[in-house]
């Protein structure tokens, strides 16, 4: 059988929590106790169904929109507004950073393997 998953489940159940209802307020008017009291067991479940799933959509447009502020500061993405700033992009940091160790690779391989351990690195004089 073919099985394609709903695609609004909030208006699904509230349709059937409105129709739940209906049938519990008509059972009720029209003496029908076995019907009004499975319609009102029934109702319980589809009113915390529904509470939850308007909680979820709200949670989810409050993140969106959160996701769309942080993403887009004053309308514009983080990567144009540093191009136009003049800083350049971090992928641009690449060239000078390999260039730097081949620099410290050549030192290392000059000045001797047993000196290479000895001598510290531009970081460990950073964080010391």
């Amino acid at each position: 059988m073919f099985h394609r998953p709903l695609r609004r489940p909030l208006a699904v159940v509230s349709l059937l929590a409105l129709a739940d209802y209906l049938l519990w307020n008509w059972s009720l008017g029209g003496s029908h106790d076995i019907l009004a009291l499975v319609a009102g067991l029934t109702l319980v479940p589809l009113l915390i169904a529904v509470a939850w799933l308007l909680f979820r959509g709200a949670t989810r447009l409050l993140a969106d929109a959160a996701r769309r502020t942080r993403a887009q500061p004053g309308g514009r993405n983080r990567s144009a507004a540093r191009t136009k700033a003049g800083r350049s992009p971090a992928g641009a940091l690449r060239p000078a950073v390999a260039a730097r160790t081949n620099a410290e690779r050549q030192a290392v391989t000059s000045t001797g393997a047993g000196e290479a351990s000895t001598q510290a690195s531009p970081s460990s004089k950073l964080a010391a």
